[in-house]
């Protein structure tokens, strides 16, 4: 089964107290990394966020977008009594020191509690990862099970062109490995013309043997044989790791460097030009094959 490196997934939580809402977005990378953005405190929580996402997932950037809205209770707003004493304090001490006429208790205690540290920001105060860390895991397993519905949707549309690039390939092969005997004859012919046509005003005839000599040579340096059995075993092997289990998407990129390897062999070693124009032919479809192959996992 292949599953695409790119997809989006969410999902939401709900309760009297608290909003929650993640978001994740896997783009292609050649191995897994995983960036987390949290507003304080879950933040703090990145490292079971990866956790979590290394079960499912094993290569791609995993972009992980958390959004939340808690609804405070009483208990969450809390002057700190000891940043006010000491603000007082120090105002107190400096009215006595510069003389200057004694504040109103009202219009100090406002100015006061405006100042930093007296009345801090709610919100990380009520925050409990051993409580909450249970309802953000099971939205960020319903996070992922969406992302990998729409990676495996985008596997089985990859896979369908995966087959009808291989069967272009194929064909072509199929037309090298029916041409590739015939190159010898109709090289040995237009040598065995040429020599002819040079010699005949000479009146000189051609030894046999140095024309059967040099046909195997060509013979030699031309055959494809083995090259187009490999790219032929190559081509099966790459239907096989279609049908595995897990995603093949490393064993997929190792294989088409390897027909590629043997396509170009072929193209160098095959001198005619119906044989090349095969090459040629495989060669694009095993480009579109490589650009595609980058987005399975």
């Amino acid at each position: 089964m292949l599953l695409s490196m790119t997809g989006y997934g969410e999902a939401h939580y709900q309760s009297e107290s608290l909003s929650l809402s993640i978001e994740l977005r896997a783009l292609n990378n050649r191995y897994l990394k995983v960036t987390v953005r949290a507003p304080e405190p879950y933040n703090l929580l990145e490292p079971e966020f990866e956790k979590v996402i290394r079960r499912t997932i094993r290569r791609g950037t995993i972009q992980l977008n958390l959004h939340c809205e808690r609804q405070h209770a009483p208990g969450d707003f809390r002057i700190n009594a000891t940043a006010l004493r000491s603000y007082l304090g120090q105002l107190r001490t400096m009215e006595s020191e510069l003389g200057i006429g004694k504040l109103s208790g009202e219009g100090l205690l406002a100015q006061v509690l405006a100042l930093p540290g007296v009345v801090p920001e709610p919100g990380n105060s009520s925050f409990d990862a051993d409580q909450e860390w249970p309802v953000l895991e099971r939205v960020l397993g319903e996070a992922l099970a969406k992302l990998q519905d729409m990676r495996q949707e985008e596997g089985r549309a990859m896979t369908q062109e995966f087959s009808l690039y291989r069967d272009q390939i194929a064909a072509d092969l199929a037309k090298i490995r029916q041409r590739a005997p015939s190159v010898v004859t109709v090289y040995r012919e237009r040598l065995r013309e040429r020599v002819q046509s040079l010699l005949s005003e000479l009146d000189i005839k051609i030894d046999r043997s140095d024309l059967i000599k040099e046909v195997s040579i060509f013979a030699e340096r031309s055959d494809v044989a083995e090259e187009v059995v490999r790219l032929a075993s190559h081509l099966d092997q790459f239907q096989e790791f279609m049908n595995e289990s897990e995603s093949p998407g490393r064993k997929l990129e190792f294989l088409t460097q390897e027909m590629f390897r043997e396509t170009n062999t072929i193209g160098s070693k095959a001198s005619d030009v119906e044989i090349s124009r095969h090459v040629v032919d495989i060669k694009g479809t095993l480009e579109k094959i490589r650009e595609l192959v980058q987005n399975i996992e």
